[in-house]
């Protein structure tokens, strides 16, 4: 059996609830938060509406090759939560939950990724090498995003760094 890896962040939004989650429930805003690198574009015609069993097709560029990954909408319970889950794309599993929760002055925002990688032993030795690392450039390139779009914490607040022990 696949280890499953976890990757948790946490992001204080200075923005109210109301805002911030359409924000993440319009998957055209993907584009905007995910590094150039990955040349992440939607292929689903827009608009998406989110809602559970909604597909979204995205395609990818790792090292050059395009790559398709599709998505299914397995939650989505507005304006606390959604989950995402992938039916084809590089991963063995990814299961994202993005959590929101209205706080003094603004909105904490908590992505949650379970993800499995195929091939075995060779599986655990690209993350050691490549997967862990560059998940975690992606995200911190989408807090830097966010920060940018949506406004920093003006007092910083405790965060959950990567995680990728077991499950």
């Amino acid at each position: 059996m696949a280890k499953t890896y976890v990757l948790e962040r946490e992001q204080f939004i200075p923005r109210p609830l109301a805002e911030v989650f359409p924000f993440f429930a319009d998957a055209s805003n993907l584009e905007a938060i995910t590094p150039e690198f990955l040349n992440f574009q939607i292929l689903t015609p827009r608009p998406i509406p989110l809602r559970p069993g909604s597909l979204i097709d995205y395609q990818i560029k790792l090292f050059g090759l395009p790559l398709k990954w599709r998505t299914r909408i397995e939650e989505f319970d507005p304006p606390k939560r959604f989950v995402d889950v992938q039916l084809r794309g590089p991963y063995k599993l990814w299961h994202h939950t993005h959590e929101f929760l209205e706080t003094g002055g603004g909105t904490l925002m908590t992505d949650r990724v379970r993800y499995q990688l195929a091939f075995g032993p060779l599986g655990s030795l690209a993350h050691i090498l490549w997967v862990r690392r560059t998940l975690a450039r992606i995200f911190d390139h989408r807090r830097q995003t966010i920060e940018r779009l949506l406004g920093s914490d003006p007092e910083p607040r405790p965060r959950l760094v990567a995680y990728d022990g077991a499950a």
